[in-house]
């Protein structure tokens, strides 16, 4: 059994408190007998993609100097707790938005960026992020596999897809997505959460998805973050979920080898036909002659 957890909590300007209230957080999970915990999307500060502003630059830090990393490797250690990341991320004149995974012995397994970039109302993200280089992944943490997309990547059956092929047992998706501010009649949130509750149906793997809460303030944009962290079984079925307003945390427990069993029994990726998915390799879906 492995015993999962997906938190979240409003951010601030202050660094410290926020991984502060990220570490309590953590704690928190562990206490309730999680293993692996999922804190939101760069949880250090406030979603700072709302606007085209220079000065945001300024909060990226190399993986190997991040203080954030290193504090959750200590925390990781402590607790043997398997803990995904979520930084700005300085690579040289490069910047991207990461997701550090750091093991249960505090070991730093790698770093996945994200691959797709969006940019919208209140979401700037390819002002400030290049996409990700480094292709979708997974690790085999002490507890299971598990692979990690970053916000966005949610919507992208591929990216999920990708994952399950490589081993997956778990699909993590650190979050920050709120109100539309340029139309706030549209609520995303129902829509957000069943892209990702087809994941795992469509996968026969849990998934498991932390967000943000609270208003935040831009130059040009306000946005309401709509919280509503949630946990799926393996059938895409909703076991826990938060509510949108309040710092809270969840958590659910799984058999990953009754559920290998049962993805398997189901045949989803025997029957795959990968000599007729070429026009995924395309934009509209073309096949080109040589």
């Amino acid at each position: 059994m492995i015993t999962v957890a997906a938190t979240q909590f409003a951010c601030s300007d202050d660094r410290a408190a926020n991984l502060l209230r990220a570490e309590q957080w953590v704690r928190a999970a562990h206490a309730g007998g999680a293993q692996v915990v999922l804190l939101q999307e760069l949880f250090e500060t406030p979603y700072f993609c709302k606007d085209h502003d220079l000065k945001h630059f300024d909060l990226a830090i190399p993986v190997a100097d991040n203080p954030a990393i290193k504090r959750m490797q200590q925390l990781a250690r402590e607790l043997n707790a398997v803990l995904p990341v979520s930084v700005f991320e300085r690579a040289g004149n490069a910047f991207f938005n990461s997701v550090a995974m750091i093991d249960a012995d505090g070991e730093l397994l790698g770093v996945y960026r994200k691959a797709h970039i969006p940019e919208s109302p209140g979401y700037h993200e390819k002002f400030f992020f290049s996409p990700g280089d480094t292709g979708f992944r997974v690790w085999r943490t002490r507890y299971g596999v598990i692979g990690v997309g970053i916000c966005w990547d949610q919507w992208f059956p591929e990216c999920a897809r990708i994952m399950a092929l490589q081993g997956a047992e778990l699909l993590l998706y650190p979050t920050a997505i709120g109100e539309e501010p340029q139309d706030k009649s549209i609520d995303s949130q129902p829509h957000w959460q069943r892209c990702m509750q087809g994941h795992a149906a469509a996968n026969i793997i849990p998934v498991i998805a932390s967000n943000r809460i609270g208003m935040e303030q831009g130059g040009n944009w306000q946005v309401q973050y709509y919280g509503s962290s949630f946990i799926t079984d393996h059938t895409g079925a909703i076991v826990q979920q938060c509510d949108r307003v309040s710092e809270s945390m969840i958590t659910a427990s799984f058999d990953l080898n009754k559920i290998r069993t049962y993805r398997e029994s189901w045949g989803v990726f025997r029957d795959r036909r990968v000599d007729l998915y070429k026009p995924l390799l395309t934009l509209d879906g073309q096949v080109k002659c040589d």
